[in-house]
């Protein structure tokens, strides 16, 4: 049977055109440790590492997300737990203020430490995240929670953040009755501060403040609870999270992993191939009819 020359050549061109894209293939597989490179490599294998790669995507994201929340809610807890510091000390000088031994110098000298301690909660109300929203009024951020008239200016919304698919967490709490508190702290502190000012005179609203101090310092500790349960939610949950993320890493570490010893034993072939390839042609390019002669 006779065979054109241009039949030849296309027919040995395209034998080394395979022969030297499979070696390439392999030695990128080589290279990278990676069995599939493109989804013909493994059509199945190719769509669950898709999948692993996706959930690992959202994986990613709820985890900077809870990292970013236990940050906020920490910076949370922290000022709450200074905040009831300040209300225990507010408590020891209500205590002290409301004994009928107090002359009136007893009771102005209370005022000034009063007063620094009613700055204290008002600052500490009016906490700022490192973005400049307040921490401690709802979703209205922008506003404080106690402004120069005692309002309160927030709302009584959560904010809430995403941890996991169908789960958010609420990523503050709000002092809604802090600003009323603070208001009756400040006319009772004037109240002190008055020269002349007697014990007999003020009783009635030095126990009127401690009642509120009392309702003000159980809502300040149920925040506190609040905030390190959700804490202790977010680190259950990330701790989960971080096994899936390890099982689905090792997972795809299982599907795509290239196996060496076969690589190579292909790598052989296609070098083989390569090289048989290359010396037929040559070899047979170098025969003429006239030979035969």
């Amino acid at each position: 049977m006779r065979i054109a020359s241009n039949q030849y050549h296309t027919t040995m061109n395209s034998a080394l055109q395979a022969a030297n894209e499979g070696l390439t293939h392999v030695m990128q597989q080589m290279a990278s440790g990676q069995r599939v490179l493109k989804p013909s490599d493994d059509s199945i294998a190719s769509l669950r590492l898709a999948r692993l790669s996706r959930d690992e995507a959202s994986l990613g994201q709820y985890r900077d997300n809870i990292g970013a929340l236990q940050s906020r809610l920490k910076a949370s807890e922290v000022t709450l737990d200074s905040m009831q510091e300040d209300l225990q000390a507010v408590r020891d000088l209500l205590v002290w203020a409301a004994d009928a031994g107090n002359t009136g110098d007893d009771l102005n000298a209370m005022s000034g430490s009063m007063k620094t301690l009613h700055d204290s909660l008002l600052y500490l109300a009016n906490s700022k995240n490192a973005e400049g929203r307040y921490l401690f009024s709802g979703t209205a951020s922008d506003q404080p929670v106690v402004d120069a008239a005692y309002a309160y200016q927030g709302n009584t919304q959560t904010q809430q953040v995403a941890v996991a698919d169908n789960m958010t967490v609420p990523a503050n709490v709000t002092l809604e009755t802090m600003a009323g508190f603070l208001q009756q702290f400040n006319t009772l502190t004037g109240q002190l501060a008055v020269p002349g000012v007697t014990a007999d005179g003020v009783h009635a609203d030095v126990e009127a403040m401690l009642a509120s101090l009392d309702q003000t310092l159980g809502a300040v500790a149920g925040k506190i609870g609040q905030l390190g349960g959700r804490q202790n939610i977010l680190q259950t949950l990330d701790s989960n999270q971080a096994s899936v993320s390890l099982s689905n890493q090792q997972s795809a570490l299982k599907l795509g992993q290239i196996d060496y010893g076969e690589a190579a034993t292909r790598l052989n072939s296609y070098t083989l191939a390569l090289q048989a390839t290359q010396k037929a042609y040559a070899k047979v390019s170098s025969l003429s009819l006239f030979n035969a002669i």
